[in-house]
């Protein structure tokens, strides 16, 4: 079996579907919440399964809550996710994320956030 050369890799990585969004970190102990964006949301996931594993705080405003509960009361969860249009830039892509956490953080409000 060939193995895929460079070239082919990147224009794999290149033509992969790209699924951005919001996403929250809850605090199970005191219900505060972070509310974040990232291009890649499985990249966030992924970081956030990390940091968990190795008991790293994910996001300097969780640090104090993180260190006194050892991250284990902490949760990820996806609240939008958003395809990159084919024709997007990366830059525009992140605008309409970041319009999307606006509307997320007008919709909580009344949430004790981070």
């Amino acid at each position: 079996m060939d193995k895929p050369t460079k070239k082919e890799m990147q224009a794999q990585y290149k033509e992969r579907e790209v699924i951005g969004g919001v996403y929250a970190i809850k605090n199970t102990v005191n219900n505060k919440m972070l509310i974040d964006v990232a291009a890649d949301i499985s990249g966030a996931k992924n970081r956030f399964d990390f940091s968990m594993n190795t008991g790293s705080c994910v996001h300097p405003k969780l640090q104090n809550d993180w260190k006194e509960q050892s991250g284990k009361q902490f949760i990820f969860e996806v609240l939008e996710e958003l395809k990159r249009g084919d024709t997007q830039s990366p830059a525009e892509f992140k605008a309409d994320i970041e319009v999307l956490k606006q509307m997320w953080l007008e919709k909580l409000s009344g949430e004790v956030l981070y």
